[in-house]
């Protein structure tokens, strides 16, 4: 059995930040890649970022530059820095562990992030 809880989700007005974090109880030691997805409403689910054990990182377009993802493997707990917050980026993220980012064997509930302009 394996539980993702996610944290940090929460109201910020644009440009400012937050910070998810997403620990994962149970045994996780088969999985190699962490990370967001996020969806809005009435829109599609998708990849916000990941990282793989190595510390391998893929990031969306719309948030290059400014989302940062890290990890400790130690805590099996992934990290989102999220600086230079849009009003494009409300939405529900939800944390995954699996072999890839295409390869999800775990989801967390999901935390709101509300960025109001």
């Amino acid at each position: 059995q394996v539980q993702l809880v996610e944290s940090g989700g929460g109201l910020v007005q644009a440009g400012g930040s937050l910070r998810l974090s997403c620990a994962a109880s149970g045994s996780i030691f088969s999985t190699n890649a962490m990370g967001w997805y996020r969806q809005a409403p009435e829109k599609q689910r998708e990849l916000v970022a990941s990282i793989t054990r190595g510390g391998s990182t893929v990031y969306a377009d719309s948030v290059k530059g400014r989302f940062t993802i890290s990890r400790d493997n130690a805590k099996n707990t992934v990290y989102l820095q999220m600086n230079s917050l849009k009003p494009e980026d409300t939405a529900v993220y939800y944390c995954f562990n699996g072999g890839s980012r295409d390869w999800v064997q775990y989801w967390g509930k999901g935390t709101l992030v509300t960025v109001s302009s």
